[in-house]
């Protein structure tokens, strides 16, 4: 079974980032770009995929040079090869531009290696701009079928069962390949790297693809903020529970909670 994941490198979402206060852009200069956190779900599903029917994990991703490091990352942890889209200024990008930049890509790796892809995986979205958008235009643009948020697959004889988490339990989808999966967090963390799998990703190559397509941005920001800082909370230190209660119910009283 052939495999593909598209993988983004993006700032440590668990680094604070605020606003550069002249150019009220993201501050990012001291922040480390990582692997976008649903892409590694996404890619820890598919190498689960692989281990279970046989076949090859392909990773990509659109960036500048420094994108390789992330790219070796994931030969670390399952990717069989990786190829580089080359852009510099992919982070002024759209997502429909975006979408069609890695159709391309995945035209031309097709072309090359001569076999299609049975499978796409996709973060479900990005922790940088997290519009969810790209699956489905992806999958639009390559004209397949699209399975969405999706914590859990299992291959039925050329048919992929999906399962979605919903807020009144599971939906289970099934889907002829070729197909486009955008994963949510599943029930398992992705595998970390040995030293082993590290110094064999370093000997690896990233293959650079040209995508000669250009289009201007159909999607303008207008703005960019920070998030309003939450208001500290009450800390109630009475002896008793009943007084606890008490004191609890009197403050929300007080707010016109109830």
């Amino acid at each position: 079974m052939e495999i593909l994941v598209c993988i983004k490198e993006v700032p440590d979402d668990s680094v604070q980032i605020n606003l550069n206060a002249e150019t009220q852009q993201a501050d990012l200069k001291d922040v480390t770009p990582v692997v976008n956190a649903f892409d590694t779900y996404a890619l820890e599903m598919a190498t689960r995929l692989k281990e279970e029917v046989e076949g090859t994990v392909t990773a990509v991703s659109i960036g500048n040079e420094d994108v390789k490091n992330a790219l070796k990352n994931c030969l670390s942890v399952g990717a069989d090869e990786a190829f580089l889209v080359k852009e510099e200024n992919v982070v002024e990008y759209d997502s429909l531009k975006i979408a069609k930049k890695l159709a391309e890509a995945v035209k031309k790796i097709e072309a090359e290696r001569g076999k299609e892809f049975d499978v796409i995986f996709c973060g479900k979205e990005t922790t940088d701009h997290a519009t969810s958008q790209v699956p489905l235009m992806l999958a639009d643009e390559l004209n397949l079928g699209v399975m969405t948020n999706i914590i859990d697959i299992e291959n039925k004889d050329g048919v992929i069962e999906a399962k979605q988490e919903m807020d009144e339990g599971y939906c289970v989808y099934e889907g002829k390949l070729p197909v486009v999966i955008s994963v949510n967090k599943p029930n398992y963390d992705p595998r970390y790297p040995t030293i082993k799998s590290k110094m064999q990703a370093r000997k690896k190559a990233i293959a650079e693809l040209n995508v000669d397509f250009d289009q201007a941005n159909l999607i303008e920001v207008v703005k960019v903020y920070e998030p309003a800082k939450r208001a500290a909370g009450i800390k109630i230190n009475e002896e008793a529970v009943e007084d606890s209660v008490a004191k609890a119910m009197e403050i929300m009283a007080e707010a016109k909670m109830f």
